[in-house]
């Protein structure tokens, strides 16, 4: 018997999409917090160092916040436009060396990590770049410091659109973690590929898709109720209306 008419077909089917799920979750969890550790800092300090900003002489030095800037723009821009496929491969040493291999589950986070966080920095700048000016002049005013500025003013007034931003973040996140199957990274796409690809199961690819659209509903869901709490003024709130 095979396919469907073997007995053990649905339990095997069960454990093998619980198993893909579970390291779906596990490779998006630790790089959507990676992603969060450095892309948060690494927004803020791209709109900090503009000219005008409140990290636009570095060290007393226009000329170094202009430096750093312009980096850290660059490095931005290379992220955001390299294919995840092409980065996935040419970072195979970076993650060997990191990690220890380059093929399994905890080794497809790095590659994860490394294209989401340009792309969520990105996101943080566009949201701080949203807050009114007014705010951080009067913050100035009472003799607020650059890091009460940034911690008090700027990422509470920014961190409804942040969220969304992050929410847009973790889908890329999901799908690209769909794409590490093909290098054997584990999770969903690798029961995709394994089962729904090279076996022509349907049910598999069926069932596949499905779990990947209901994580990615429910997380967006998560995001805009948070979004929605925590916004602030009437543009924000339309957005997350």
């Amino acid at each position: 018997m095979t396919g469907t008419q073997d007995p053990g077909y649905w339990g095997d089917l069960f454990s093998i999409l619980l198993l893909g799920t579970g390291q779906t979750l596990y490779m998006v969890g630790v790089a959507l917090v990676a992603t969060i550790v450095v892309g948060l800092p690494l927004g803020v300090v791209l709109v900090g160092t503009e000219p005008g900003r409140y990290l636009d002489r570095i060290a007393g030095s226009r000329r170094l916040s202009a430096v750093i800037h312009a980096v850290l723009e660059l490095l931005v821009n290379i992220g955001r436009s390299v294919p995840f496929v092409i980065l996935m491969i040419a970072l195979i040493p970076f993650t060997r060396w990191l990690v220890g291999s380059f093929i399994g589950t905890t080794a497809a986070i790095v590659p994860l990590a490394v294209v989401a966080i340009p792309f969520f920095a990105r996101m943080v700048e566009i949201a701080i770049k949203e807050v009114d000016p007014g705010k951080v002049e009067a913050a100035e005013s009472l003799g607020a410091t650059r890091w009460q500025v940034v911690t008090k003013v700027l990422i509470p007034e920014s961190l409804s659109p942040m969220i969304l931003g992050l929410s847009t973040t973790v889908t890329s996140i999901i799908n690209f973690s769909a794409m590490v199957g093909v290098v054997s990274g584990g999770g969903l796409g690798d029961v995709a590929i394994r089962y729904g690809y090279q076996r022509y199961d349907t049910i598999y690819m069926v069932a596949v898709i499905v779990i990947i659209f209901a994580i990615v509903m429910i997380l967006q869901g998560i995001a805009t109720a948070l979004a929605r709490r925590y916004a602030r003024g009437p543009r924000v709130a339309a957005r997350t209306a």
